[in-house]
């Protein structure tokens, strides 16, 4: 490939460091919207400045190492360089303008606090040229309101349902190899369908593909043949198609039923063929065939033995590397060529990730990601014999993935994230370019990516999108430094009536660091608002910063919503990952109840007006929440979640039969854990619950099988409880057909609003 995004598992962190707040009076003082608080006339020294500044001006209260950045923010260079000495009210005005984004041309201390006075932050204090606590707590109070912006306190005009939920508009640009032509979705006959367009042409774009049951899942290139994969009804069967550039002859090129395929290499240099994975032959594991993408004629290339988890090629197409697991322990396995037999390469224990990603051009080294022996994720180099080089870690989070580049034979840059996405470069040049982007586009770090290139790397995609910005797509020249904007991602959606996702972090119970986002409505005080708790799906995943559209549409509403990244969740290392084994319905739902009960304590959340709403593990949690902490919730939605974890274990894909003993691992056994599985499945307590629930479920979901929902809705009818519950044939797991996303969420409005809204 002449690039490739590596990813490899996400991380943040469990950090220690010296910074926290004076105390826990203070911090309930320097959130306290009164100025009537009584405190001493102690003088503050820089340090509890800056400490209580991030408590009231930023919603960091549980991770040091994040506090700390955001101070390194406001103090740059030599300022402050004692902060044990009495802050100075125009040194507190340099922080403040910081803190709260209005610097400007600024240059002196006295330009600092001119500003500041125009702001009013120092509104209702003495002449002192030091600050007490008692004035810091009236300057907080001065720029939350700033900060805030509420006006009118009465939000933002409503937008609908459909504006947010309807196709966006043309996505996925590509370039084609030679960089003569580019690719996108767009929507047609309300399918996600396939169009080409020749660059520099002033000739219409081609619809290449005629999709009307199911959105395309994506499409790519291999040299002039295009091809794309789709699935039927959510069944995730994917399978790959060709298309001629007029669209007129589309051919399925994997028509196996119940087969699923992957694509392994695109063979740069094979004309007209591919390496795919697919499971035909044994449903539970995935063989690699050589595809030819003209004929759909098929040859098998590689036998997977039964324990086979992922497959490498070099860069001669040669299948020479392998990952075999019983789903907890496991083997990368090597082998000189396709001739000789795979042998031992790295032995991985219970909890060790190592995930070879490409082969040098020279096939003598490879890149890979591992946990082993460590417990962040890194990105290393492999000799054949097994010795690594570090090539990239963090010490806060994992690495989240590599930009490996097969002409230039490097990593072009690594990605990490903490409260939002960045990257660590290993390439000049492409800094450069990427540097010089940004610089035009006027963005952040965070907010850019570089999509696609050709070959010469001098025809760039780029994308912009951020917590308020859905997506823009440019097109970059660097031979004639011209920038072209390409398309905006629902143009209808103004970035000025959309809401701020805030990174917060809080500690749980136990000690953890708790990492997550708050997203406040638009135009109203952060105080006793309705809230929405969102638990992600996996629960091996994990919410990261960017724009949501059902957050955004929530919030919209009048809702705060809160993502949390409870323990399990991927990116914080492997400590924290682990701290979730076993854990359903336990100290993982404390992580999530600990979240709702810090935004009540910060005045945020009405303890009246809380709901949950989650997807997949995420519909669990949901579940889990109303059976476990009946009294918190006003209103609950399970979308396609578990219910019984007895029965999703037994209900598996067959292909995720490689990971049964991880689950068993990490989930519980269904006979050596039956108790602790017992206690843990909803439908076992469905005596508890007396939270107003709405489920909805695709009828195909092959992962949440229709019985989790059915179990849960036929439980508490049994009971006379009244339970919402909307069925969709056509989807499988989460529901992509934009018709079906708008009835879902249009009843979700309602419901939510009939019981946190009265």
């Amino acid at each position: 490939m002449k690039k490739r995004f590596l990813s490899a598992s996400l991380a943040v962190i469990l950090t220690s460091s010296a910074v926290i707040p004076v105390s826990m009076q203070e911090v309930r003082a320097a959130n306290e919207t009164s100025s009537q608080v009584e405190v001493k006339e102690e003088r503050l020294s820089a340090k509890e400045f800056l400490d209580l500044t991030v408590t009231a001006l930023t919603f960091q209260h549980g991770s040091e190492t994040m506090r700390q950045q955001i101070i390194d923010q406001w103090v740059k260079g030599e300022e402050l360089k004692d902060l044990s000495i009495n802050i100075k009210r125009d040194e507190a005005a340099r922080i403040l303008i910081r803190a709260l984004n209005k610097e400007e041309k600024e240059a002196t201390l006295a330009e600092y606090q001119e500003k500041a006075n125009k702001l009013g932050l120092f509104n209702g204090l003495s002449a002192s040229e030091t600050i007490s606590k008692q004035d810091a707590v009236k300057i907080l109070n001065n720029a939350k309101n700033v900060k805030n912006g509420v006006g009118n306190n009465e939000g933002v005009k409503e937008i609908s349902v459909e504006d947010f939920m309807k196709h966006p508009g043309n996505a996925g640009y590509q370039l084609s190899p030679d960089g003569n032509y580019i690719t996108y979705k767009s929507a047609w006959e309300n399918r996600s369908n396939v169009f080409v367009k020749k660059m520099n042409d002033d000739s219409e774009p081609v619809r290449v593909s005629s999709s009307t049951d199911r959105d395309i899942g994506g499409s790519f290139w291999k040299d002039d043949n295009l091809l794309y994969v789709k699935d039927k009804g959510g069944d995730e069967n994917f399978h790959i198609y060709s298309t001629t550039f007029n669209g007129n002859e589309e051919k399925d090129l994997t028509p196996y039923p119940n087969v699923t395929v992957g694509l392994l290499s695109d063979l740069q240099g094979v004309k007209d063929e591919i390496l795919i994975t697919m499971n035909k032959e044994d449903a539970k594991v995935f063989d690699v065939y050589k595809l030819n993408v003209k004929t759909g004629e098929t040859k098998h290339v590689a036998k997977n033995p039964g324990n086979i988890s992922s497959w490498l090629a070099d860069h001669d197409g040669n299948v020479r590397m392998a990952v075999a697991s019983d789903g907890v322990e496991g083997t990368v396995l090597y082998r000189d060529s396709e001739k000789d037999e795979f042998k031992p390469f790295i032995e991985m224990k219970a909890g060790d990730e190592v995930m070879p990603l490409a082969f040098s051009k020279d096939n003598k080294h490879i890149f890979a990601t591992t946990n082993k022996g460590r417990d962040k994720v890194e990105v290393v180099k492999y000799d054949l014999e097994g010795n690594e080089e570090v090539i990239m870690s963090n010490s806060e989070v994992d690495v989240m993935g590599v930009l490996y580049n097969s002409e230039k034979d490097k990593l072009l840059y690594g990605a990490y994230i903490t409260d939002k996405g960045h990257y660590q470069f290993f390439d000049e040049d492409f800094e450069k370019i990427f540097r010089k982007i940004q610089n035009k586009l006027g963005v952040q770090e965070s907010e850019l990516s570089i999509n696609d290139y050709n070959k010469e790397m001098t025809k760039f995609i780029v994308n912009v999108s951020s917590d308020t910005v859905y997506g823009k797509y440019y097109y970059y020249d660097s031979t004639t430094d011209e920038m072209t904007e390409m398309a905006t991602l629902s143009p209808w959606l103004k970035q000025e009536e959309l809401a701020e996702m805030h990174p917060i972090s809080y500690k749980s119970r136990d000690g953890l660091t708790i990492n997550g986002y708050l997203t406040l409505p638009k135009n109203k005080e952060a105080k006793n608002l309705p809230l929405i708790v969102n638990p992600h799906g996996g629960p091996w995943a994990r919410d990261m910063w960017g724009f949501n559209p059902e957050v955004q549409l929530l919030a919209n509403r009048g809702y705060a919503v809160l993502q949390v990244n409870f323990r399990s969740s991927v990116g914080y290392g492997k400590k924290f990952l682990e701290a979730g084994n076993k854990q359903w319905g336990l100290k993982i739902q404390d992580d999530i109840t600990d979240g709702v009960q810090w935004a009540i304590d910060q005045g945020i959340a009405d303890p009246k007006r809380i709901g949950i709403y989650g997807a997949s593990f995420g519909g669990y949690a949901t579940l889990a929440g109303i059976t476990y902490t009946p009294d918190l919730y006003a209103a609950a939605v399970d979308y396609v979640g578990v219910s019984n974890i007895f029965t999703l274990l037994n209900t598996i894909p067959p292909y995720w039969e490689t990971m049964r003993e991880m689950l068993y691992e990490r989930v519980g056994h269904p006979e050596k854990d039956k108790e602790l599985l017992t206690a843990a499945s909803p439908v076992f307590h469905v005596d508890k619950i007396k939270t107003p629930l709405f489920v909805a479920q695709g009828a195909n979901d092959p992962r949440v099988n229709k019985a989790e929902s059915d179990q849960i809705v036929e439980a508490l009818r049994a009971r006379g409880v009244d339970v919402e519950y909307m069925v969709k044939d056509n989807e499988g797991h989460g529901f992509r057909n934009e018709e079906n996303s708008i009835e879902f969420y249009t009843a979700m409005l309602k419901f939510l609003d009939s019981h946190l809204k009265k």
